[in-house]
């Protein structure tokens, strides 16, 4: 499938996962909406939406940064507007903004809980919602939420209960929209990946610079988007996928590229 033209928003895409995956769509010649928070650098986490922009431009796409918290409504249905105004529509949704705090019921603060929720299950409502009525109209749209599998083993609610929940929930949203939206062939899945990846909270919330070295770049979270996003609408839909079992769908199973440190035992993530 063609990507030229097609746009995708993209929340929290001026960094991390997001940007390489709007990196990765930019290169195919899609219009990538980047709809975050950042307008002034933070030398913890680095990149703007500007920031981003220019880079997925230079990728061969185009670019829109609209500053968003999609904690407000009214700023998403501002970057919803402002996307349909640009380029016309929206086909594909990309729900990769998240909040994460690994504490235990009785260290978890409730503005840290809040915040969560805020993002990881309302902010992901409300921004599919807004984009529905334009998935309608486009030609083989998709909703890709990155949470992961539903894994009920109690170790994974031990520790963090408030997290877990609100990943759970994001999973559940793409299953609940694949089976709302499939008379209208969007497809809604979700995504997480196999080991722990190379962003800024895995340096600065997990592990340092030690659990850095035994993850992945981005980059394979987003070449695992560009795939699933390639697949017909109507076919694919209402799956929990783990990044290294979609590219071994497509023949890839060296993964060594991806690797932070050529070689180094790898970490894995969460819920998996």
């Amino acid at each position: 499938m063609s990507f030229q033209n097609k746009t995708v928003l993209i929340t929290g895409a001026s960094r991390g996962i997001g940007k390489a995956i709007g990196l990765r769509l930019a290169k195919e010649g899609a219009n990538i909406v980047i709809a975050s928070k950042s307008v002034e650098e933070n030398p913890k986490l680095g990149g703007t939406i500007f920031t981003a922009a220019a880079e997925m431009e230079a990728a061969g796409g185009k670019a829109l940064a609209v500053q968003c918290d999609i904690r407000f409504e009214d700023q998403v249905q501002n970057v919803v507007d402002k996307a349909v105004a640009t380029f016309g529509g929206i086909d594909m949704l990309i729900n990769n903004a998240s909040a994460i705090s690994l504490t235990n019921t009785e260290q978890t603060e409730a503005k840290r809980f809040d915040l969560m929720y805020d993002i990881n299950v309302r902010g992901t409502f409300f921004v599919s919602k807004a984009c529905i009525p334009f998935l309608k109209k486009a030609a083989n749209p998709h909703i890709i939420n990155l949470s992961p599998p539903i894994n009920m083993d109690m170790k994974w609610f031990s520790n963090h209960l408030a997290y877990t929940m609100s990943k759970y929930n994001m999973t559940m949203i793409a299953l609940g929209l694949a089976a709302e939206l499939k008379k209208f062939n969007i497809a809604a899945n979700a995504l997480w990946p196999k080991t722990t990846i190379a962003t800024a909270a895995v340096q600065n919330l997990l592990g340092g610079q030690m659990l850095m070295n035994m993850s992945r770049t981005p980059e394979i979270m987003a070449d695992a988007v560009f795939y699933i996003l390639s697949k017909a609408s109507t076919q694919c839909t209402g799956n929990t996928f783990i990044d290294e079992e979609v590219l071994a769908s497509e023949g890839i199973v060296d993964l060594g590229k991806y690797s932070v440190v050529p070689g180094a035992k790898l970490y894995t993530d969460l819920f998996v």
